[in-house]
């Protein structure tokens, strides 16, 4: 019903494709109408981690629009390539609306078109557009809404070890001592675990490993 809803409302405003995507560090997840398999390799290749759209609603913080097709001025190949992708599956243009959420993180709604340009007949309300998108944060996380994808958190074998133990209340030279490993190389692998987990704080990855472990 959520999906036939948001569906019928971006329909309404001229747009095939809806996308909702809450940014965490451990749950980071997308409801969309997207095709499965764009939402697939979305994540899949890091999408989410180089998405000009993500990049420019972090900065600005406040509805706009974006197209496809200035993809001559993209230095980055990987960026043009995202474009490319994208536009194979439809979404070429669209109007993103971000809004801001618990602990300085971010959710964002896009309603995407498959034309390579937008011609609004009026401007957006961005104080009316960021309260919709408000309100669908809350309902999304009240309801517990099934993710129709979400990325994988990439380990190695020690990163996780590491974690498992701090989980478990060991400092990190009571690891070194259970694992017969030195203080700088659990060091090591607590810090880039911290890093993958977009942590900033080694105290704050052991919280979210909790949810992962």
């Amino acid at each position: 019903m959520f999906n036939e809803a948001l569906t019928e409302l971006a329909g309404e405003l001229g747009f095939e494709y809806y996308a909702y995507l809450n940014l965490q560090p451990v749950g980071t997840f997308a409801v969309s109408n997207y095709s499965p398999e764009w939402q697939d390799r979305y994540f899949s290749k890091s999408f989410n981690e180089i998405d000009p759209v993500v990049q420019i609603a972090k900065s600005t913080m406040k509805a706009f629009t974006w197209t496809s097709e200035n993809t001559r001025t993209v230095r980055s190949r990987r960026v043009r390539r995202f474009y490319l992708d994208a536009a194979g599956f439809g979404i070429r243009s669209g109007i993103t609306i971000p809004v801001a959420t618990a602990f300085r993180r971010m959710a964002m709604l896009t309603i995407a078109s498959h034309r390579p340009s937008l011609s609004l007949d009026r401007d957006i309300d961005p104080v009316a557009a960021a309260t919709a998108v408000a309100q669908l944060h809350v309902l999304i996380e009240q309801a517990e809404i099934e993710p129709t994808s979400k990325p994988s958190i990439r380990m190695t074998a020690k990163q996780a070890l590491m974690l498992k133990w701090s989980s478990e209340g060991k400092s990190m030279r009571d690891i070194a001592r259970i694992e017969n490993m030195t203080y700088s190389n659990v060091n090591f692998h607590m810090n880039n675990a911290r890093k993958k987990l977009d942590a900033g704080t080694l105290a704050q990855a052991t919280a979210l490993a909790t949810k992962l472990i």
